[in-house]
């Protein structure tokens, strides 16, 4: 482990989270000699049933619809890689931001954005459904890995990460100081989801037919790339000129993200974790004008792609099936598997039900309301 802080040390900007300064976790354990805690994290994830299971969670499309669009799994993938990309060029911690890349996503319920809005409606009596909540129900109690501890004892930084995901002050059961900046790593896998998503949903939407060329050129980002692609590459070959407008579109903004962080921290002076932790504002971030090009991409996604009637058709075949299955669920809990089930002396039988069907895959939630509801 001491060559590990040596490395780091020498390696590392000194904004950076550092292995040796580590919040710890709430299950005290042995270092061990050979990894960093943050890599044991990111291990631990990637080892995990919920990880796994990605695989076969909606992101946009149902998995089943092909198997060309993206699922949870390769957006999770994807949004580590940008995440690393980006924590190299900065010298913050790599192991650290992929580590909250990969688990960021772990407490998606199947049938993407939809399930989470079914499940929050259905337990708005119980304390809602909120995705980043869940995630940090899985690392800490809903994955049983260990004899020791429950859920998979990740460290405070990974873990802060998770819960401030979505908002600066999304607290959990975690506590957290509100008025606390997340570090570095945390911010910037905020950032690379945001480009991730809108740039793979992008790819997705062209590759459905839901969106054309055409309906991008309306945009300034996406515009300005199909102006200076039309010079080389041929109207001919479209799948080839689907592809070098995605890598653009990615190349674009994470050099735009890149320069204005490195731009807000020699303004901001920041030389600690603890200026950053104390900064009035995220300092990851795009440039104004970026940051309205995106923005202004997102919402044309907003309109044309995720309420597109095609979408919208799967939106209601997955709230069908979410309900169902916790009214069954709910009447009949003896068909919930023991291990969750045993835990409704310490939670809800809701609650219990919510965890079971947020940890099924789109698969899996079709097959059990086909063997149970529609029989």
């Amino acid at each position: 482990m001491f060559e590990i802080n040596e490395i780091e040390d020498k390696v590392f900007a000194p904004y950076a989270v550092k292995s040796k300064d580590t919040r710890g976790r709430v299950y005290p354990e042995k270092e061990h000699p050979y990894r960093s805690p943050f890599q044991r994290d990111r291990d631990r994830v990637v080892h995990s049933s919920a990880f796994r299971r990605l695989e076969f969670k909606t992101q946009v499309f149902v998995p089943s619809a092909s198997d060309y669009y993206r699922t949870r799994l390769t957006h999770t993938i994807e949004v580590a890689q940008i995440a690393r990309t980006c924590a190299r060029c900065l010298r913050i911690n790599e192991e650290l931001t992929e580590a909250i890349a990969l688990a960021h996503d772990l407490g998606h319920p199947p049938f993407g954005h939809i399930g989470e809005q079914v499940l929050h409606k259905l337990m708005q009596k119980y304390g809602g459904f909120e995705h980043n909540n869940q995630s940090l129900r899985v690392v800490q109690e809903l994955e049983s890995r260990y004899p020791d501890f429950p859920g998979l004892n990740l460290t405070y930084e990974v873990r802060e990460g998770i819960t401030k995901h979505k908002t600066m002050y999304d607290l959990t059961e975690l506590e957290l100081p509100a008025d606390d900046m997340p570090p570095l790593e945390a911010q910037t896998v905020n950032r690379a989801d945001e480009i991730t998503y809108t740039c793979h949903d992008t790819d997705d939407g062209l590759k459905s037919g839901i969106l054309s060329e055409k309906d991008l050129r309306s945009l300034t980002i996406s515009g300005n790339i199909l102006a200076i692609m039309d010079d080389h590459l041929p109207a001919e070959n479209p799948k080839m000129r689907r592809y070098h407008l995605i890598r653009l579109l990615i190349n674009t903004q994470v050099t735009d993200l890149l320069e204005e962080t490195i731009k807000n921290l020699k303004k901001l002076n920041i030389r600690t974790v603890d200026d950053i932790r104390n900064a009035d504002d995220e300092i990851v971030r795009f440039s104004p004008e970026m940051e309205k090009q995106t923005k202004e991409l997102r919402m044309f996604l907003y309109k044309n792609f995720y309420h597109h009637p095609r979408i919208r058709k799967m939106a209601d075949y997955a709230k069908k099936h979410i309900t169902s299955l916790f009214k069954f669920y709910l009447k009949h809990p003896e068909t919930i598997t023991p291990d969750l089930r045993d835990r409704s002396s310490a939670v809800s039988l809701e609650r219990v039900v919510c965890d079971y069907i947020a940890g099924m895959t789109d698969r899996f939630a079709i097959l059990q309301y086909k063997r149970l509801i529609k029989k």
